[in-house]
């Protein structure tokens, strides 16, 4: 008997008429919807009359669920998967399940379709290429910890638009640990509700976005970008010059760790950065 199908089904990130027919027939033709809410996912489906059992996919069954849902594929079975809102798998669960199915010789395709930090970038006048989508930050102090590390491998040589999802309730924290990290004055940009009635997209300085939302409490889906590090930003012309002079004297190793101290960066992407540098 031939395997089934895994089907990854991009659904509206907010404006329920933001799907697509591919998408519909899939939804109405599987055998089962594999979803993070069934709430969320019933109201779409009702929506559009369509009538199917609904299984809840996410992170804390996700892993639990493999055999079982692997069984039905291989017993020829088409399963369509699904996130709340957007493209599955990005920022979302499902990525254990796309990977064991691939592992087990399984088809997976897609119906494409919307996903809210494309939308965002392309709405937010910002440089589009290179960009880089990390998701969550994490949450208290490990958040400015990774920023810094960001910083660091801008210092390094990263020159990219920066992408991340947020809570509304802790944008204004994230906004002024990135004024810490990367100055009051990069460029940046919040989209709230993207495809909603209220839809916004505001543009400016770090500095500026965390004036306005604490003075306008944010509320909605959040999509938070920075641009990438301005060109006067010198950060890594100065690295390269600092591991030039001490790859001059030092091997690869010392040379890097010497470096690390004076500017202040993680060893391992100065190391990276002076075992470029020692084979050109």
């Amino acid at each position: 008997m031939p395997t089934g199908q895994l089907v990854l089904v991009a659904t509206p990130i907010g404006n329920l008429a933001d799907i697509s027919t591919r998408a519909l027939d899939a939804l109405r033709d599987a055998n089962a919807i594999l979803c993070e809410d069934t709430r969320v996912t019933t109201k779409l489906i009702r929506h559009y009359g369509i009538s199917n059992t609904l299984l809840p996919v996410h992170d804390h069954n996700e892993q639990s669920r493999l055999p079982s849902l692997l069984a039905r594929l291989h017993n020829g079975e088409t399963l369509a998967l699904v996130s709340d809102a957007g493209t599955p798998i990005v920022s979302d669960p499902g990525y254990r399940l796309v990977r064991a199915a691939i592992e087990a010789g399984i088809s997976v395709t897609s119906t494409p379709g919307a996903n809210a930090a494309v939308t965002a970038l392309c709405l937010s006048g910002l440089p589009p290429i290179p960009f880089m989508f990390l998701g969550f930050p994490p949450r208290g102090e490990a958040r400015k910890h990774s920023f810094a590390t960001l910083r660091a491998t801008e210092q390094a040589g990263l020159s990219a638009t920066l992408i991340w999802y947020e809570s509304p309730r802790r944008l204004c924290e994230t906004l002024q640990d990135l004024q810490d990290v990367f100055g009051s004055h990069r460029p940046a940009a919040v989209g709230r509700e993207l495809t909603k009635h209220f839809e916004e997209m505001i543009r400016g300085t770090l500095e500026e976005l965390a004036e306005h939302f604490n003075e306008n409490a944010p509320r909605g889906e959040i999509t938070l970008l920075i641009g990438p590090s301005p060109e006067e930003d010198t950060g890594a012309h100065d690295l390269d010059q600092l591991l030039l002079e001490a790859l001059s004297k030092h091997s690869v190793k010392d040379a890097a760790s010497l470096v690390a101290g004076i500017v202040n960066l993680p060893k391992r992407t100065v190391y990276s950065r002076a075992l470029e540098l020692s084979k050109k």
